[in-house]
């Protein structure tokens, strides 16, 4: 009879623990259409290597996102740089560095110094 007593208390404490699952869920699922849209993240619209003068090797990947172009240089031996352009047609800056250029040109000045692919 004891058996059977442990069982039954289990099994409601189970079915008590049922009813609040929903009510979680609906919460979760309101937060989530609640939350701002997912921003992806730029698509790269050309990849190139470029030797510049003194023989450096520098690596750009262009980006876009259909509203703001970007850039990200990454020299030979360094860690990428990411380049905003303030105007369309204008150069990309960002602390200090420059790039002049575009995805299809085949020659570009970084920092000064004219590269080509």
């Amino acid at each position: 009879m004891r058996k059977q007593y442990y069982i039954m208390a289990l099994a409601a404490a189970a079915l008590a623990g049922c009813n609040k699952a929903p009510e979680a869920e609906a919460q979760a699922n309101e937060a989530a259409n609640t939350a701002a849209p997912i921003q992806m993240p730029p698509s790269i619209v050309g990849s190139h290597k470029y030797r510049c003068a003194g023989n450096g090797v520098i690596s750009i990947d262009w980006l876009s996102d259909g509203k703001v172009n970007s850039a990200r240089v990454t020299p030979e031996t360094g860690s990428g740089i990411n380049l905003a352009q303030a105007e369309a047609g204008g150069d990309y800056t960002a602390e200090g560095t420059t790039l002049k250029g575009d995805p299809q040109a085949t020659e570009v000045t970084y920092n000064g110094k004219s590269c080509k692919r």
